[in-house]
Protein backbone atom coordinates (compact mmCIF):
# COMPACT_ATOMS: atom_id res chain seq x y z
CA UNK A 1 0.00 0.00 0.00
CA UNK A 2 2.68 2.70 1.02
CA UNK A 3 4.61 1.41 -2.24
CA UNK A 4 1.32 3.01 -4.33
CA UNK A 5 0.86 5.89 -1.70
CA UNK A 6 4.36 6.83 -2.91
CA UNK A 7 4.20 6.14 -6.91
CA UNK A 8 0.74 8.31 -7.04
CA UNK A 9 2.58 11.37 -6.40
CA UNK A 10 5.72 10.72 -9.16
CA UNK A 11 2.78 9.97 -11.74
CA UNK A 12 0.86 12.36 -11.21
CA UNK A 13 4.35 14.91 -10.72
CA UNK A 14 5.07 13.81 -14.62
CA UNK A 15 1.88 14.25 -16.33
CA UNK A 16 1.95 17.79 -14.80
CA UNK A 17 4.97 18.07 -16.97
CA UNK A 18 2.85 17.82 -19.79
CA UNK A 19 1.87 21.61 -19.40
CA UNK A 20 5.72 22.73 -20.09
CA UNK A 21 5.41 21.03 -23.20
CA UNK A 22 2.64 22.27 -24.54
CA UNK A 23 3.10 25.92 -23.67
CA UNK A 24 6.10 25.74 -25.90
CA UNK A 25 5.00 23.62 -28.98
CA UNK A 26 1.43 24.90 -29.33
CA UNK A 27 -0.89 28.41 -28.95
CA UNK A 28 -2.53 27.12 -25.95
CA UNK A 29 0.02 28.90 -22.46
CA UNK A 30 -1.29 25.63 -20.54
CA UNK A 31 -0.59 27.97 -17.48
CA UNK A 32 2.84 29.48 -18.29
CA UNK A 33 3.08 33.41 -18.56
CA UNK A 34 4.40 34.87 -21.36
CA UNK A 35 7.23 36.24 -19.50
CA UNK A 36 11.16 35.83 -20.51
CA UNK A 37 13.25 33.00 -18.55
CA UNK A 38 15.58 34.41 -15.62
CA UNK A 39 18.90 34.78 -18.44
CA UNK A 40 17.98 37.13 -20.77
CA UNK A 41 14.87 39.24 -21.10
CA UNK A 42 14.39 38.45 -24.56
CA UNK A 43 14.32 34.23 -24.37
CA UNK A 44 10.48 32.83 -24.38
CA UNK A 45 9.11 29.19 -24.41
CA UNK A 46 7.97 30.40 -28.10
CA UNK A 47 11.69 30.51 -29.22
CA UNK A 48 13.75 27.91 -30.49
CA UNK A 49 15.52 27.27 -26.96
CA UNK A 50 12.00 27.32 -25.63
CA UNK A 51 10.91 24.54 -27.73
CA UNK A 52 14.05 22.34 -26.83
CA UNK A 53 13.30 22.82 -23.52
CA UNK A 54 9.35 22.09 -24.22
CA UNK A 55 11.47 18.31 -25.52
CA UNK A 56 13.11 18.34 -22.15
CA UNK A 57 9.48 18.63 -19.78
CA UNK A 58 8.51 15.57 -22.04
CA UNK A 59 11.59 13.71 -21.18
CA UNK A 60 10.82 14.76 -17.52
CA UNK A 61 7.40 13.64 -17.96
CA UNK A 62 8.33 10.10 -19.09
CA UNK A 63 10.75 9.81 -16.59
CA UNK A 64 8.50 10.44 -13.66
CA UNK A 65 5.57 8.84 -15.03
CA UNK A 66 7.92 5.50 -15.86
CA UNK A 67 9.27 5.92 -12.34
CA UNK A 68 6.21 5.78 -10.58
CA UNK A 69 5.05 2.73 -12.53
CA UNK A 70 8.45 1.42 -12.18
CA UNK A 71 7.75 1.22 -8.43
CA UNK A 72 4.39 0.17 -8.39
CA UNK A 73 5.26 -2.57 -10.45
CA UNK A 74 8.46 -3.35 -8.24
CA UNK A 75 10.81 -2.58 -10.74
CA UNK A 76 14.44 -2.17 -9.72
CA UNK A 77 15.37 0.68 -11.17
CA UNK A 78 12.70 3.05 -10.45
CA UNK A 79 14.75 4.95 -7.69
CA UNK A 80 17.30 5.67 -10.44
CA UNK A 81 14.79 6.99 -12.94
CA UNK A 82 13.35 8.51 -9.87
CA UNK A 83 16.39 10.27 -9.20
CA UNK A 84 16.92 11.34 -13.03
CA UNK A 85 13.38 12.43 -12.86
CA UNK A 86 13.52 15.00 -10.11
CA UNK A 87 17.24 16.50 -11.49
CA UNK A 88 14.93 16.78 -15.29
CA UNK A 89 12.07 18.62 -13.62
CA UNK A 90 14.45 21.17 -11.83
CA UNK A 91 16.55 21.50 -14.44
CA UNK A 92 13.78 22.18 -16.64
CA UNK A 93 11.78 24.13 -13.83
CA UNK A 94 14.48 26.71 -12.47
CA UNK A 95 15.34 28.83 -15.50
CA UNK A 96 11.79 29.21 -16.51
CA UNK A 97 11.13 30.27 -13.00
CA UNK A 98 9.42 33.43 -14.11
CA UNK A 99 7.36 31.61 -16.55
CA UNK A 100 5.81 29.08 -14.78
CA UNK A 101 2.79 28.50 -13.41
CA UNK A 102 2.55 28.18 -9.21
CA UNK A 103 2.18 24.24 -9.46
CA UNK A 104 5.24 24.09 -11.06
CA UNK A 105 6.70 25.92 -7.92
CA UNK A 106 5.35 23.56 -5.61
CA UNK A 107 6.98 21.02 -7.91
CA UNK A 108 10.38 21.97 -7.97
CA UNK A 109 9.80 21.36 -3.87
CA UNK A 110 8.43 17.92 -4.52
CA UNK A 111 11.88 17.60 -6.08
CA UNK A 112 13.87 18.75 -4.00
CA UNK A 113 12.39 16.71 -1.24
CA UNK A 114 12.65 13.37 -3.59
CA UNK A 115 16.54 14.15 -4.50
CA UNK A 116 17.03 14.50 -0.64
CA UNK A 117 14.92 11.39 0.33
CA UNK A 118 17.15 9.10 -2.38
CA UNK A 119 20.62 10.75 -1.31
CA UNK A 120 20.40 10.24 2.15
CA UNK A 121 22.02 7.45 4.62
CA UNK A 122 18.23 6.33 5.62
CA UNK A 123 17.83 6.12 1.62
CA UNK A 124 17.51 2.15 2.41
CA UNK A 125 15.15 1.97 5.14
CA UNK A 126 12.81 3.95 2.55
CA UNK A 127 13.48 1.40 -0.30
CA UNK A 128 12.77 -1.39 2.14
CA UNK A 129 9.69 0.52 3.33
CA UNK A 130 8.04 0.05 -0.42
CA UNK A 131 9.10 -3.28 -1.57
Amino acid sequence: MVRLILAAPLILHGIAHVSGFMSSWTSNPAGFSKRPWIFSSGLTLSDPLGHAFGLLWLATMASLVGAGLGLSFRQDWWPTLTMVGAVLSLVVILPWWNTVPPGAKFGAAFDLLVIILLILPFKSRILDLVQ
